[in-house]
């Protein structure tokens, strides 16, 4: 049995997949470019952008990993959409402590707000298959 609206959830996890790469490439390459476009002082060391662009950019590869693999790509999205969510937070708790201005939500806009609803779709469609693969014992350690 096939994962419900494979077709769609592949659609949304090659998007997230390919944003993800070019974020986070344009962000190892450009670490400078939010702080500019907030009209906030240049980060002292830009290699902690350039690493957040990095992982995001990993995550992307993780994102089309599941677009090949819609019904087993559960813990991935899940994991994802934990970050979308935390991050969003941490955003938040930096606008309401004057830290970073409200301009600066452009990347909690881009890079989480517009995954949640796909990502929760997928993980609701997923959730069978991948309790089912638990419950069969494929999620374990083959090599034990």
């Amino acid at each position: 049995m096939g994962i419900r609206r494979r077709r769609l959830h592949r659609s949304v996890f090659v998007a997230a997949g390919v944003y993800n790469i070019a974020w986070g490439s344009y962000a190892a390459v450009d670490p400078q470019w939010l702080f500019r476009f907030a009209g906030m002082t240049p980060q002292n060391h830009p290699q902690i952008f350039m690493t957040l662009g990095m992982v995001l950019g990993l995550y992307g590869v993780l994102y089309l990993d599941v677009a090949l693999r819609p019904a087993h790509g559960f813990l991935v999205a899940a994991v994802g959409l934990a970050g979308k969510i935390l991050g969003p937070l941490g955003w938040l708790w930096l606008v309401t402590t004057g830290r970073w201005p409200a301009s600066t939500g452009i990347l909690v806009i881009t890079n989480d707000l517009v995954w949640w609803l796909p990502f929760a779709v997928y993980l609701r469609d997923s959730w069978p298959h991948w309790r089912r693969d638990r419950e069969q014992g494929r999620l374990a350690d083959s090599a034990g």
